[in-house]
């Protein structure tokens, strides 16, 4: 079994315990992922520096350099997304469009989490928080892939996250994060794992994912998801 192939089983084995956790405990992930993002500024940070200095000297225009920056402000507002996200409504087990048969049984749908999501962005390392605290208040494991852009910042985010499910008693498992490139093609045959991939960038990273996964994708084209 391939490295990419036991990371996503073990996301698997791991997304059922985070899908019973209660809505109390998958909001305390996120609340403690928001202070430990205070916490270790400094070190998120250092490491985005590292990215941005990489940037630099491979002549990445200002647009990507600027998309890949952090800052204390930044950090601070990455932060307060996570509170927003913690105070949403759970939609895990939420009752739609119930109606009673004439025989007195009731029908109706419910929102269930997806089970493990696969999410392929680009360059800008906000979005392994944004996408792995909207996997985890919705009960999903995630496994993130980020741009080599920002590989630094993208692996001091995710320890951030990481750090949050294993303080309040979760597997670390139900968060991962792909580092290498090669691992991509791996991860889009992992069908039997993973239930939903995300591709979030450029139009060339969409139609790669979309030709080449053997896992339900989710297209947008245009930024729209």
């Amino acid at each position: 079994m391939s490295t990419v192939a036991s990371l996503c089983r073990a996301a698997r084995d791991a997304q059922p315990e985070l899908a019973n956790a209660s809505t109390e405990l998958r909001n305390a992930v996120l609340r403690t992922a928001a202070a430990l993002l205070s916490q270790q500024e400094a070190t998120i940070l250092e490491a985005n520096a590292r990215d941005v200095e990489n940037a630099h000297a491979q002549s990445l225009n200002s647009a990507m350099v600027d998309r890949l920056r952090l800052s204390p402000e930044r950090l601070a507002s990455i932060s307060q997304s996570l509170e927003s996200i913690a105070i949403f409504d759970d939609p895990v087990g939420q009752i739609s469009e119930l109606i009673e048969r004439p025989n007195g049984l009731k029908v109706g749908r419910m929102r269930i989490p997806l089970g493990v999501v696969a999410i392929i962005f680009e360059s800008r390392p906000n979005v392994v928080i944004d996408a792995g605290a909207l996997c985890l208040k919705s009960g999903n494991a995630a496994i993130l892939k980020g741009g080599k852009e920002a590989e630094h910042s993208n692996a001091a985010l995710a320890h951030v996250l990481s750090q949050a499910l294993v303080q309040n008693g979760l597997p670390k498992a139900a968060m991962t994060l792909l580092t290498d490139r090669s691992q991509v093609d791996d991860l889009l045959e992992q069908a039997e794992t993973v239930d939903l991939v995300i591709p979030r960038g450029g139009e060339g990273l969409i139609r790669y994912v979309t030709a080449n996964s053997r896992i339900p994708v989710i297209q947008h084209y245009k930024g729209v998801c």
